[in-house]
């Protein structure tokens, strides 16, 4: 547990990024500030400490790490990329929560455990073949596995997605506002970096 959010973010700052992207997968790291800062901001309202937090599409395990670190019973991360999971149990172990810290490799789809919270920083959808559909399914499977989710979206898909949480029965509490740094990691990238708006909501149901 830490005493300030700076110390949280020092210490996520440990965790790699995907060592080999896979650009249908829509791989990017969430920065270490900002995950810091959904960290505490879901520790504040009460949503992980001695709760179960399932981090869906875990990537290398920042949200699964930092939810173990600030209080959680259990954190399960679950992502379909094999490396990524190696990376995070790896991590979890350097970091000295791999006894509340559980991976598993895995499409969202057939992940089925029931958690108290979900943090989760799905594919955008950005790809063609992604699009309008990806982050749909975790959105559908956050809300089938916890009754609060924790999920971010580009800003300009926010009356979609507010609209897609109603319609499934859900109330969006909060909404945070963030800049998401885009780095040049895909060869089709043509600038070193690209700023997105992105929000995140908290979702109840």
């Amino acid at each position: 547990m830490f005493n300030k959010k700076r110390q949280l973010e020092m210490a996520l700052q440990d965790i790699p990024p995907h060592n080999n992207p896979k650009i249908d997968l829509e791989q990017y790291s969430t920065p270490s500030i900002i995950a810091a800062d959904v960290l505490w901001n879901a520790h504040s309202i009460g949503d992980i400490d001695g709760m179960k937090v399932v981090d869906l599409g875990c990537g290398t395990g920042i949200f699964t790490i930092g939810s173990s670190m600030m209080g959680a019973r259990e954190s399960v991360g679950v992502d379909i990329d094999d490396e990524a999971v190696s990376i995070a149990e790896s991590q979890a172990l350097k970091m000295g929560v791999q006894d509340k810290t559980r991976f598993v490799t895995s499409d969202i789809r057939d992940f089925s455990e029931i958690a108290d919270t979900v943090i989760q920083n799905p594919p955008f959808g950005a790809q063609k073949a992604n699009r309008g559909e990806a982050d749909r399914l975790f959105m559908v499977k956050a809300l089938e596995i916890a009754p609060v989710v924790y999920s971010f979206h580009i800003y300009e898909t926010l009356d979609f997605v507010t609209n897609f949480f109603k319609k499934e029965g859900a109330d969006i509490s909060h909404m945070f506002h963030y800049t998401f740094p885009i780095p040049r990691i895909y060869d089709f990238h043509r600038k070193d970096k690209v700023d997105i708006k992105v929000v995140l909501l908290r979702v109840e149901i």
